[in-house]
């Protein structure tokens, strides 16, 4: 049987690795949305952050969580490093490298029923916080730890990952254990769709770090950045990160991501229940040659590993079996739902989308990579095209505003999805992101006292 089983494997072809993207094809009334956040879990008492064991650690967190609560432990080496719903598979929550906590939403239908699950976890990890004595803090980057304070979380695949960091770039380590994101998961109808979405994606990706700034400190100080976060994944390993010249290539394809991502080198191989460190090769090495393990097996790749290898590859638009928007600093809940209802009514409206292309069509790679420079620093106060950005989002609220209207969905207060856009809106009016608001209250009323910084962002 092990020998049928590594036939098939070694069969794999790169038209399956095609194919793989074309299945995540949907037609628009299966579109769904997934909303990704991660948030510091730190002790009330002494302001640091959780270690995984101890009697109130990531541990016990996660434990409460299953005993109290729809979730089943997930286990690594005899230990809980997870949870899965007990009634829906696709919704989790996991533990990043230092501990922050992961609530992977499942694919919703609307941002109703995203705001819903979104407070019902916070919900429950608060009631299983206030009797651990642990808060969680909804901010890009860690304000005052350092980078030894950081507790590592014991998953194997975190240890191949700190090692292959520290070869790479000079702040992977930091991008591992002090940032934390949110990100939204949404569906293409075709490969012309997916091009269309991962494009304007791509483009007003620097224009969503502005809006969504909210990490403007460096172990205790002002960092001069107002997305510090944005300036860590800059310096984490240009080869899987960043912006992707090819999407503005008129001959954009499934083809065209594929062939980016074989040439990434991998992290690592997942074989019974193990991960194996496979020395920097690339998958198409893997495709080619297959991979020699300790024992002195030739592993060759499967669709599974075509399918870890894709979530190792951080763009600031990634592609998979859906689209993953990755370019904002995590911040309070308001504008977690207000991340997925921007994108939502972007590119989940026909009319909105095509004038979002319009309006991006003649944008060049180099200017975007130049506006993402310039936001991590000057956030709405940077230059594109000799205007304030401002300008330019209010434009975009209003698209995406119109996009959510013409959506017709409505909670059972009667009210539409477009009012989650409201703190974006309010944003742009006061002309004042949430690390904008931090940074003058911190040189005013908080006297440059950073724990207040962990109170303002207290979940």
């Amino acid at each position: 049987m092990e020998n049928n089983i590594e036939s098939l494997e070694k069969n794999l072809t790169y038209q399956d690795l095609i194919t793989y993207f074309e299945s995540g094809s949907k037609p628009k009334s299966a579109w769904a949305i997934g909303t990704e956040h991660e948030k510091f879990a730190y002790y009330k008492d002494s302001l640091l952050p959780l270690q995984y064991d101890g009697p109130s650690g990531v541990r016990s967190l996660l434990e409460n969580l299953s005993e109290r609560f729809d979730w089943l432990p997930i286990h690594e080496n005899g230990k809980v490093v997870g949870l899965c719903d007990k009634y829906k598979s696709d919704r989790n929550v996991s533990i990043e490298p230092a501990g922050q906590i992961e609530l992977s939403g499942a694919p919703l239908g609307n941002i109703h029923e995203t705001n819903n699950e979104l407070f019902t976890h916070l919900r429950e990890v608060k009631v299983i916080g206030e009797e651990l004595g642990i808060d969680f803090l909804n901010i890009g980057f860690a304000p005052s730890w350092k980078l030894n304070q950081m507790p590592k979380m014991p998953k194997k695949r975190y240890d191949i990952m700190r090692e292959y960091m520290q070869s790479v770039g000079s702040m992977g380590l930091d991008m591992m254990h002090r940032t934390s994101t949110v990100q939204v998961n949404l569906d293409y109808s075709s490969e012309i769709d997916m091009v269309n979405k991962l494009r304007v994606g791509l483009a007003l990706q620097p224009l969503a770090t502005a809006l969504f700034a909210n990490s403007p400190f460096y172990e205790n100080k002002n960092s001069g950045y107002i997305s510090y976060r944005s300036r860590v994944w800059t310096n984490t390993d240009a080869g899987r990160t960043g912006f992707l010249p090819f999407a503005f290539d008129k001959s954009m394809s499934f083809e065209k991501y594929m062939d980016y991502a074989l040439d990434i080198p991998m992290y690592f191989l997942y074989r019974d229940r193990d991960y194996l460190p496979v020395n920097k090769i690339t998958f198409r090495d893997f495709m080619n040659n297959g991979f020699k393990a300790q024992s002195g097996k030739l592993i060759y790749p499967t669709l599974d590993d075509w399918s870890n290898h894709l979530t190792t590859l951080f763009p600031e638009v990634r592609l998979k079996q859906f689209i993953e928007m990755r370019g904002a600093d995590v911040g309070m809940p308001d504008m977690i739902i207000a991340l997925s209802s921007f994108w939502v009514g972007l590119l989940y409206d026909s009319n909105s989308l095509q004038s979002v292309c319009d309006l991006t069509s003649d944008w060049t790679f180099d200017e975007i990579v130049e506006l993402r420079k310039n936001v991590m620093r000057f956030g709405l106060n940077s230059i594109f095209r000799s205007k304030k950005i401002d300008k330019v989002l209010l434009e975009i609220l209003e698209l995406s505003s119109k996009g959510l209207s013409s959506r017709r969905i409505f909670n059972i207060q009667g009210e539409s999805e477009e009012k989650y856009l409201d703190p974006l809106f309010s944003i742009i009016e006061k002309k004042e992101t949430s690390a904008n608001y931090m940074l003058k209250m911190y040189n005013k009323d908080w006297s440059k006292n950073i724990d207040s910084v962990l109170f303002a962002n207290t979940v």
